[in-house]
């Protein structure tokens, strides 16, 4: 009679084999679903004024100097955490969640970007003007979440706003992100530039940005 390998075996090798491509695959989803891709967008892109991409060290400084957004949070913060966002995104809607048990130390300029559909340019137009701004957009993201689609806006917006939106979104791409939200900050311990695309619970975001526990 011929030898017969144990079965076991044949079962632990094809396991690890099979284990070293699902890991990487589901991590690879998991970024996906934490976040709304631009390659599955139909919403309108800019593509006026300087598209030159910007480097990772510059970017603080680049966001800080080109990008309009509103403030929450930590008001005098040296370092702010910027976030590039759509508000037709649900996953900026959790990110927004997660920042808000942060505020009380954290400075976070949220920075609209119009991707994904028609309505997020207005939308974005009317978190920007609002009176309250954390209040409308604790509303906005309550509604999006709640498949309510958000505030109502205007689709008349004012052409110094709506260049504001586009230059907003010339800025993602020259960031060289691929989906919302996506974060820019210096990390409060190390000083280093930090990106992250994606939301990610409270804690992991403390983490990123460097924030003492």
């Amino acid at each position: 009679m011929m030898p017969v390998d144990p079965p076991i075996a044949f079962k632990t090798i094809d396991f690890m084999k099979l284990r070293s491509f699902i890991l990487p695959f589901l991590a690879s989803v998991a970024l996906t679903l934490a976040a709304c891709s631009k390659e599955e967008s139909v919403g309108p892109t800019a593509s006026a004024g300087d598209s030159a991409p910007i480097a990772l060290e510059q970017a603080p400084e680049a966001l800080a100097a080109e990008a309009r957004g509103f403030t929450v949070g930590a008001l005098m913060s040296a370092q702010p955490v910027y976030v590039l966002f759509d508000p037709q995104c649900p996953h900026c809607a959790r990110l927004w969640e997660s920042s808000e048990p942060l505020l009380g130390k954290v400075k976070f300029i949220w920075v609209p970007v119009s991707i994904i559909n028609a309505r997020s340019a207005p939308q974005g137009a009317a978190l920007l003007t609002a009176p309250n701004p954390r209040e409308a957009m604790t509303q906005h993201e309550a509604l999006l979440l709640s498949n309510q689609g958000g505030l109502s806006a205007s689709a008349q917006i004012p052409d110094d706003v709506m260049n504001s939106i586009k230059r907003n979104t010339v800025l993602l791409n020259r960031l060289g992100a691929e989906s919302v939200p996506f974060i820019v900050a210096r990390n409060l311990r190390t000083g280093q530039v930090v990106t992250q695309s994606g939301a990610m619970p409270t804690d992991a975001l403390a983490e990123l940005i460097g924030l003492g526990q």
